[in-house]
């Protein structure tokens, strides 16, 4: 499966779960993952076949429950918008009442904000570890 040029650009993979890639958001402001089905030509959870709409559903409540324990969350956003990436893809991003941006939307809010390199491969390793990516 070909990851679309933008998530490609955009984010860091981490590794695979059964269904679905695993791509980190480097943003620092957020812990943030987006889930991505190894399926080609899908633009909607609907596309998916049903064993794969319930295998998504699967991967995105443990990838949802892992973050919201790893980092004490708030809240945890999911969202599959797609409107400027058409390829199938699940934000998970970890919310707090005290984050740059609470309570509006992630999307447009502030800059990104880059990690230091040593943050980054922390932050990289502990998410691969919780979610025993392949």
């Amino acid at each position: 499966m070909i990851l679309h040029p933008q998530l490609k650009a955009d984010c860091i993979e981490l590794g695979q779960l059964s269904l679905c890639t695993v791509l980190l958001m480097p943003d620092a402001h957020y812990p943030w993952l987006i889930l991505v089905p190894q399926r080609e030509n899908i633009r909607d959870i609907y596309d998916l076949s049903d064993g794969d709409q319930q295998q998504l559903m699967r991967e995105s409540c443990f990838v949802a429950k892992t973050l919201a324990d790893m980092f004490d969350a708030d809240k945890i956003n999911v969202a599959s918008l797609g409107n400027i990436v058409p390829q199938l893809h699940i934000h998970h991003i970890v919310r707090y009442h005290h984050d740059v941006s609470w309570p509006a939307p992630v999307w447009g809010a502030k800059p990104a904000k880059l990690y230091e390199a040593k943050s980054l491969d922390k932050r990289c390793q502990a998410i691969q570890k919780a979610l025993k990516l392949t």
